[in-house]
This record gives C-alpha cells, sequence and structure tokens, in this order.
C-alpha cells in the first residue's frame, strides 16, 4: 500500500467514507511532513520517514493516548535527533499523550516531562521523576540540569537510588 493507504487503513476499518479517509489522512500527513510522499510505498522511504508514516498512521485514528516502543532504536544518530527534535513539534501541535518506552537514557531525559524507571523482574516502577528542562532543544544537553536528571536516572537504573 501506498504511504497514503497506509494512513487510511486504520479509518477503513472505523468505517469511514473514502472522501473523510482521503481528507484526515492527507492532513495529517502534511502534520508529519509527508504530504509530498504519500503515492511511494513506505518501503521507499528512509528509515525516519518510515517512522513519521507510521505516526501519520496512528494519529490519524485520533487516539487519546499513543504508546511506542523504542520508535527510535533502528535510526542513525542523524535521523535520530530530527526524529526527537519532530517529536517534541508534534507534542506541541498536538497535546498528545505519549508513552514512549526506552533504553536511551539522555533520549528519555529530552523528550520526557515524566519518567519512570522500572526495576528489573518483575518490572514495577521504582521511581517516578519529573523532568524540568529550561528549553527542548538540542543546545539544553549541554546544561548541568540535563546531566543531572541523566546521571540521577543511571544511578537508579544501576540500582543505587
Amino acid at each position: 500500500m501506498s504511504v497514503q493507504k497506509n494512513t487510511e487503513f486504520g479509518l477503513k476499518l472505523q468505517g469511514l467514507s473514502k472522501k473523510e479517509r482521503r481528507e484526515k489522512a492527507s492532513y495529517y500527513l502534511r502534520v508529519v511532513g509527508l504530504e509530498n510522499f504519500a503515492k511511494p510505498l513506505p518501503k521507499e522511504l528512509s528509515g525516519g520517514m518510515k517512522q513519521r508514516c507510521a505516526i501519520a498512521r496512528a494519529l490519524a485514528s485520533e487516539p487519546k493516548v499513543m504508546l511506542m516502543d523504542e520508535p527510535f532504536g533502528a535510526l542513525d544518530v542523524h535521523t535520530k535527533e530530527s526524529m526527537h527534535q519532530f517529536m517534541l513539534e508534534l507534542w506541541e501541535k498536538t497535546n498528545l499523550t505519549i508513552f514512549m518506552i526506552t533504553h536511551n537514557v539522555e533520549e528519555a531525559v529530552f523528550l520526557s516531562n515524566r519518567i519512570y524507571a522500572l526495576t528489573a523482574r518483575p518490572g514495577t516502577i521504582n521511581k517516578e521523576m519529573s523532568i524540568k528542562l529550561p528549553d527542548r532543544n538540542v543546545t539544553v544537553k549541554r546544561h548541568s540540569i540535563f546531566h543531572d536528571y541523566r546521571d540521577e536516572l543511571m544511578e537508579l537504573l544501576r540500582g543505587n537510588p
């Protein structure tokens, strides 16, 4: 299926008309910056574009909450960084609640307002951390507050509360 049809798929299952599906999917492809890539197949896209296609498909169903499990794990560092910025912009536009599972501590600190650090087997919540960064851009990673959050989380994950 093309990127457009892929984005429409869940809407078809919801029983929306062809016109409604096309309009809604086109809107969310614009939101994620893929409006000019509606015709290709997802396999013809870059890794970051594939992720954005999947996000558009999820958003088109207008969920109250979106769960992302290691969404950027397979991306190169430059694509990952641009996807991080994209996710922050998407969150600002939609104000959607996003639960993201990641093993990347810096990614968690950079993207999160709240982090739940889990224990190993059985996975229970060890600690909830509220993250309050002065700004959400790449330069914040050089600030001491970012390093303090990262170090605290690393200590927690090492088993040192």
